[in-house]
């Protein structure tokens, strides 16, 4: 794995989103994944929990937009964090502050961690 296919895991997390399933979102997150999601104080810490949060947060139609990505590289696991922007299909937009943490588990990378925040008003 190297940085462009880091960058490419979140273009295909942005299609799942755009896909409007939450099942497809859900299939990125390893099993025993921690969300801790922009638009909840909810840890989402099982399979179903995710797909909950996002059954919500795909109602609105998200488009996410990376504004700004760090990314580390380790040994079958990778990191990235940054600021992301969501905008949605009724024009509001949101712009948080995320990390994703990368595994590769069973010949595929799956997101073991999310942390997505709300950026802050000041």
């Amino acid at each position: 794995m190297d940085a462009r296919g880091v960058a490419q895991l979140f273009d295909q997390w942005n299609g799942a989103l755009r896909s409007g399933d939450p099942d497809q979102v859900e299939a990125l997150y390893s099993n025993d994944a921690l969300l801790l999601p922009t638009l909840s104080s909810q840890p989402r810490t099982s399979p179903a929990g995710i797909r909950d949060y996002f059954t919500g947060f795909l109602a609105g139609e998200p488009q996410g937009h990376i504004d700004s990505r760090s990314i580390q590289l380790g040994c079958n696991e990778a990191m990235a964090a940054g600021t992301y922007s969501f905008r949605f299909a009724d024009g509001h937009q949101v712009q948080a502050r995320y990390t994703f943490v990368y595994v590769f588990s069973d010949g595929r990378w799956l997101i073991q961690h999310h942390h997505s925040s709300l950026m802050p008003s000041v």
